[in-house]
């Protein structure tokens, strides 16, 4: 988005309306301002700035108050421009660690514990998504030829699931390539799980197994990929659905308490919308998600296991939120999860290799 359109004075009224609004809730007056911030300007210039703002879609006149409100737009330059991240109090980490660390041989109790610390810290709606573990599993991937740039991916899985994406070529194509390619992938992953098959090199696989493809396989792996990311059969673990009670864009409106509850409650749907959005941290305010979440924002992040994606956590809840803080609280949570998997791998694999050990010697014994 271009904000070429405000000057340094412009820019630090708004983020001094916007700091001033996340932590208060209320509509912020040209007066107020002056007196909190030394800007070095009179509340009149402020003012006329405010008015400025408000014309090029920055800020909202409340009705019922003679201050200002940051618009969506607003938020959108604060998260881009001017949002900072700090580090979490050592306090937090240790918080976070020692939670995670209690359950890490138990996948269901570090995602609930999870789930928990980032609502408890932040004071919003989270929620964690987890693969399931009677996970799809792939039954076969065919190509079929649209036009001389286009084909559509169909993938089935062994649980009757179908998914099917077009996608635009970059490569001329052939159909006796897109049947190769499809006995190819076939082969290569039918009966892998759905997780297993995005934890794996595939365009390695295609330059090692058959270089002429490698090129088509190029342009199809990223819709591959996030076809395999929609099919993906998930848990959502949520936490704090009475935190939104006491915030003041909730309390005493019925109504839009009611409908972030319903929205909530559709579990199935909340799921797609995670499920679909873009990796790494993502956050997406008001306009910018669904109708029905437009009143809301989303920050959403993923989490690893020896780089291979596991699933995704984050929050839900007004577009007046400390992004910065809040941020940095899902960032460490999600490095700390992925860490906690790792630990509990390695357990696994030096008890499997004790086992193996003390079997091993008492063959040994047996025979001797």
């Amino acid at each position: 988005m271009d904000y070429t359109d405000l000057n340094e004075r412009k820019l630090q009224i708004l983020q001094a309306i916007i700091a001033d609004f996340i932590s208060t809730g209320e509509p912020v007056g040209s007066r107020s301002l002056s007196k909190s911030h030394d800007m070095g300007i009179s509340p009149a210039t402020i003012r006329n700035e405010m008015s400025d703002l408000e014309d090029m879609g920055y800020l909202t006149h409340p009705h019922t108050s003679a201050g200002r409100v940051p618009s969506d737009k607003a938020y959108r330059l604060y998260v881009d421009e001017l949002m900072t991240t700090s580090e979490l109090p050592e306090a937090d980490k240790l918080k976070i660690r020692s939670k995670l660390l209690e359950s890490r041989n138990e996948l269901d109790s570090t995602i609930e514990h999870a789930a928990e610390l980032l609502s408890d810290m932040t004071n919003l709606t989270s929620f964690v998504l987890a693969p399931r573990k009677d996970e799809s599993k792939l039954k076969y991937i065919h190509f079929l030829p649209v036009d001389e740039s286009t084909v559509v991916l169909m993938i089935v899985a062994e649980d009757g699931q179908v998914m099917n994406r077009a996608i635009r070529l970059n490569e001329p194509y052939t159909e006796e390539n897109l049947e190769l390619m499809s006995k190819v992938m076939t082969h290569n992953y039918m009966g892998k799980s759905i997780s297993t098959v995005m934890a794996m090199d595939i365009i390695d696989d295609f330059t090692r197994d058959m270089a002429s493809l490698s090129g088509l396989a190029a342009d199809v792996v990223p819709s591959f990929m996030k076809t395999l990311e929609k099919m993906l059969n998930a848990d959502l673990y949520m936490n704090g659905y009475s935190n939104i009670f006491s915030l003041p864009e909730f309390a005493g409106d019925m109504q839009k308490t009611q409908s972030f509850l319903r929205m909530l409650e559709d579990k199935n749907r909340l799921t797609d919308v995670i499920v679909n959005r873009e990796n790494g941290v993502m956050i997406t305010i008001g306009d910018e998600n669904s109708e029905d979440m437009k009143d809301l924002s989303l920050i959403t992040a993923d989490y690893k296991v020896n780089g291979k994606l596991v699933g995704r956590l984050g929050v839900i809840g007004p577009t007046r939120m400390k992004y910065g803080k809040v941020t940095s609280v899902i960032k460490y949570i999600s490095d700390n999860i992925s860490q906690t998997f790792e630990l509990r791998d390695k357990n696994i694999k030096e008890l499997e290799s004790k086992e193996e050990t003390i079997d091993e010697r008492g063959n040994e014994e047996a025979d001797g």
